[in-house]
């Protein structure tokens, strides 16, 4: 029961990791979409 609770613990940092790197690159690729619309540098 140890060995399950640790290997779900160190396995569902990788999860969450992507999540938030999906998040991320979601946001970035529709702000550089909007400004390409508008005419706008993104940086």
């Amino acid at each position: 029961m140890e060995t399950v609770v640790l290997a779900a613990y160190i396995l569902v940092w990788p999860v969450i990791s992507s999540a938030v790197l999906g998040v991320i690159v979601f946001a970035t690729l529709r702000d550089f979409r909007c400004a390409r619309r508008e005419g706008r540098d993104v940086v």
